[in-house]
């Protein structure tokens, strides 16, 4: 649909909250999306100037657009998550997650049975769950066994068999773990406490069986009952230490739901911790695709939806590490700052980072699997994809890396015949460049580096990329061209967001095939030099070891400097700057401060 049929629609728009509905000429749903004004929010996908192609590919594409009307933003929440759902469109987030999971059930029966379960029926029955893992559900049923007396056989025991004397005890209740209601030795009322300690300990809460099992052990000392009162006792340490185990905070936190997220390219990973009590009784880590140009906070809020829904979440406050649009009654968003619950979401980050580093590390074992023909196969498709003069056999990858505009570092990786060559990985400090300039960092590490390898006469690589767009690319080159080098090692820039390769002088970018082996072989490279890169930059930054002539001056501490060099982009600039526009940023007592420091002349 192009801008000008979409004006002739635009004003039939309707202005309320609501959803709209794309379709293509097929009359496929290829994007659902909500509205707190569907007007403005529709209108927003034709009047951008700067969307990213994906998104213009959607646009491409549409042939009609439907609407519908709801009474507030939640209702339109809810409504497309089940719309999404439903369809799956191409062009939503895509939730890889297609697993069914198991449940406890406590079976809608007299004297309930206890069991696992993958399929949830109407019949009245109560489930719990669902749980992440079969192997922990099997072991909270073993738990709960070994702790609260239930009846883990499939007999009917109406209570017409039961005066039948239909059945007879079995080695269960020998062995203490069933109180025998199959032959009347226990009544329903009694079973009934016990159904209810199980509830409570599913839902994370011990103390309820807790405290029933020390009444129980204080009755028995009363009578003397010594062996009846030990029984209790062995059963309050174990769920004692099942609770010491499970615990991970202070239990005035309460019932929560934590989540974090990580992104990499087109990709993000959530992790959800569910807490009850002070307990974490659920761990989940998703993955989800981005089809557009979603920032992290939509990307979270859709998991979050998600994630509550499929796990059945009641709890009444949502901790995350950053502002979400979440709008479902009666739930607190928090952005925890510190205590308890930073404690907590600092446990999903860890989580969710450790669930990457996995995944990376099984796609490259699924790689270097790989026998030497299908390797060599990779890297004739590139050769081919790229146009090379050579096989390239010998790959690098440049990455520049700063933190909130400040402390520029780079980082290189190798690859050689398709695989990571680690011994060949570089990290660079920036050491001739002021401030904040990639252009110029970039073209300071490609001179340093390849000037050692002429120096060393060492082997030159068939092939460098550089991550980052025409820019860096025309700096790296300045640096090949002062080294004589041109023409006889291939450079291409990839672009950030787009994936697209781009040679130098040329005014057109070359895209691969999205499932390409090339390209997948491009981002591999491009990942693994994000990843070196942001852990020398975040070892370098916990070992306190950046220091900057802003930081040297006593009186500005490093919020001050970071600041200052957010906005001013490098010392120098600084030196430069109108000193009314520095007191308009960090206050007059500290400008002059600064003014001292940096002897900077006053107006």
């Amino acid at each position: 649909m192009t801008s000008e049929q979409f004006s002739a629609i635009a004003p039939t728009i309707p202005t309320a909250p609501g959803i709209y509905k794309y379709f293509d000429a097929a009359g496929k749903i290829i994007y659902v999306g909500k509205a707190k004004h569907l007007r403005k929010r529709v209108s927003s996908y034709f009047t951008k100037n700067k969307a990213n192609y994906k998104t213009i590919e959607l646009v491409h594409r549409i042939r009609k657009i439907e609407f519908t009307i709801v009474n507030n933003e939640h209702d339109a929440f809810l409504l497309e998550n089940s719309l999404i759902k439903e369809y799956q469109p191409q062009f939503n987030i895509d939730l890889k997650d297609d697993k069914s999971y198991p449940y406890i059930v406590v079976k809608n029966e007299p004297f309930p049975r206890i069991f696992l379960t993958r399929r949830k029926i109407k019949d009245g029955s109560q489930y719990f769950g669902p749980y992440t893992s079969v192997a922990k559900v099997r072991d909270l049923l073993n738990f709960v066994k070994q702790n609260i007396q239930l009846r883990t056989c499939k007999l009917n025991l109406s209570e017409a068999n039961i005066k039948k004397n239909k059945f007879k005890v079995c080695l269960e209740y020998h062995l203490g773990n069933c109180k025998g209601p199959c032959e009347g030795f226990q009544s329903e009322q009694d079973y009934a406490e016990g159904i209810q300690q199980l509830r409570s300990l599913l839902k994370g809460n011990i103390n309820p069986v807790l405290q029933n099992y020390k009444a129980q052990q204080k009755i028995h000392i009363g009578k003397m009952e010594f062996e009846k009162a030990q029984f209790y006792q062995s059963k309050i340490e174990h769920l004692q230490q099942y609770q010491s185990r499970s615990s991970v905070v202070n239990t005035n936190t309460g019932t929560v739901d934590v989540f974090s997220i990580i992104e990499e390219g087109d990709t993000a990973y959530v992790n959800y911790l569910a807490v009850s009590n002070g307990s974490i009784i659920q761990t989940k880590t998703i993955t989800l695709e981005k089809k557009l140009d979603e920032t992290a906070a939509e990307v979270l809020a859709f998991a979050v939806a998600q994630l509550r829904q499929t796990f059945e979440s009641e709890a009444k406050e949502v901790i995350v590490p950053m502002a979400i649009e979440y709008d479902e009654p009666g739930i607190l968003v928090t952005l925890p700052k510190a205590g308890d619950k930073k404690r907590l979401l600092d446990l999903s980050e860890k989580n969710v980072n450790y669930f990457l580093e996995e995944l990376r590390g099984k796609k490259l074992l699924k790689l270097e699997g790989k026998t030497a023909d299908e390797k060599m196969k990779v890297l004739e498709q590139l050769q081919t994809d790229l146009h090379l003069s050579q096989l390239p056999v010998h790959i690098e990858c440049f990455d520049n890396s700063n933190f909130q505009g400040s402390y520029p570092v780079a980082a290189m990786v190798c690859f050689k015949n398709g695989e990571p060559s680690k011994k060949d990985y570089r990290h660079f400090n920036i050491k001739t460049v002021e401030g904040i300039n990639d252009f110029a960092s970039m073209s300071e590490v490609v001179l340093r580096r390849y000037k050692r390898v002429l120096e060393e006469n060492a082997q030159m690589p068939q092939l460098v990329i550089i991550d980052g767009g025409k820019g860096q690319l025309s700096a790296a080159m300045q640096s090949i061209d002062e080294l004589g080098l041109r023409g006889k090692v291939t450079l291409v820039g990839l672009a950030k967001n787009e994936e697209e390769l781009f040679y130098a002088g040329d005014t057109s970018s070359l895209k691969l095939d999205w499932n390409s082996e090339s390209l997948k072989l491009i981002r591999r490279i491009r990942d693994e030099v994000h990843r070196f890169g942001i852990t020398f930059h975040r070892n370098k930054r916990s070992k306190g070891t950046f220091k900057n002539e802003l930081e040297a001056i006593k009186g500005i501490g490093k919020e001050t400097a970071s600041l200052l060099l957010k906005t001013f982009k490098s010392v120098k600039k600084i030196k430069e700057a109108d000193i009314k526009s520095i007191e308009s940023l960090i206050g007059k007592s500290k400008t002059n401060i600064l003014q001292a420091g940096l002897e900077i002349k006053k107006d």
